[in-house]
């Protein structure tokens, strides 16, 4: 029992996610064909229900609440600060599939995972030094570097992206040397990124940071498509979409600004505009569907996107 019991907590929480309202009744006749009772068939008993309610409040902060008024159905209270939360609902679908495959081992080695190859040696150690404000020290070796440097950090967020997981952390060395001067003469903190993968050895020094509170990650990365950053502001993007491109931006966005301007569609093509920042994250994306995507505006990201196809154009084209 103890050993499945997030499992169970997760897979609750997927019903409410699936069906919205459910009486007790209701929930309890699902969790008898769900295969993970307690026993074979075993109704899930009143108590145990309110008991995993408290659970899952106090492990994901998601409150299942019941409204008295509307028939006794129980439900979750505001569903989109959890569809919101990219992590709980990472944790909450990946659970999902692996208390499927118990419940059904048909599906063993059905279901097919993309994995992150490397860095996961220095996820405990750097969350732990999140979670208690400690500062780290690295060994990093950047692609293109012959050595590793050694230098501290203070962790602030972790990130996946491309498979790859990457830590955000503050510097202190560039920020009391390097970073530029304020207004009142204090130098800025500089913020920089650091794939696991690359890193050699973490340990923590022994010294705590305190973590800046009008630090805003949302604003850090505002306009990005990744794990990429510019000075650059956020600009206007235009796309032309051909063919079967359209149906990919529609259901998996470049960047959550992106919207399709529907009163320019026509039986040729698609349009579509995002506000980002023009990073290598970004051109990256758009190379991905080059033949099937066209960057209309603004001139100087068609124009890199020109640069880009020329060059790939000088890869391929054969000799005279």
């Amino acid at each position: 029992m103890a050993a499945n019991i997030f499992g169970r907590y997760v897979w609750l929480i997927e019903q409410f996610r699936r069906y919205g309202r459910l009486t007790y009744e209701e929930v309890n006749s699902l969790w008898q064909r769900s295969g993970l009772s307690y026993g074979d068939g075993d109704d899930l008993a009143i108590r145990t229900f309110h008991n995993h309610r408290k659970a899952i409040f106090d492990i994901f902060e998601v409150d299942i609440v019941c409204d008295t008024k509307g028939g006794y159905k129980y439900y979750i209270d505001r569903p989109e600060e959890l569809e919101n939360d990219h992590l709980r609902i990472w944790i909450i679908d990946s659970y999902t599939a692996m208390n499927q495959i118990q419940a059904d081992r048909k599906l063993k080695g059905r279901i097919l995972f993309e994995s992150v190859p490397s860095g996961h040696r220095w996820l405990h150690t750097i969350t732990d030094a999140m979670h208690n404000n400690q500062v780290l020290s690295i060994a990093y070796q950047a692609f293109g570097k012959p050595e590793p440097c050694y230098f501290d950090i203070e962790p602030y967020y972790l990130k996946v992206v491309k498979r790859r997981w990457y830590v955000l952390a503050r510097n202190p060395y560039y920020s009391t040397r390097g970073g530029h001067q304020e207004g009142d003469g204090q130098a800025e903190d500089v913020f920089m990124l650091y794939a696991l993968d690359r890193i050699s050895d973490c340990s923590p020094t022994g010294a705590t940071f305190r973590m800046k509170e009008d630090f805003d990650i949302d604003e850090y990365f505002r306009g990005c498509c990744g794990i990429m950053r510019s000075q650059e502001e956020p600009v206007r993007i235009l796309l032309k979409a051909y063919y079967s491109a359209p149906d990919y931006l529609r259901t998996l966005p470049i960047h959550e600004s992106q919207r399709e301007l529907v009163e320019m569609r026509n039986d040729e093509a698609s349009y579509f505009e995002l506000t980002v920042r023009p990073t290598f994250d970004l051109y990256q994306r758009l190379l991905a569907q080059a033949d099937q995507i066209e960057v209309l505006e603004p001139k100087s990201v068609r124009g890199q996107m020109s640069h880009f196809v020329k060059k790939l154009m000088s890869y391929y084209c054969e000799e005279s």
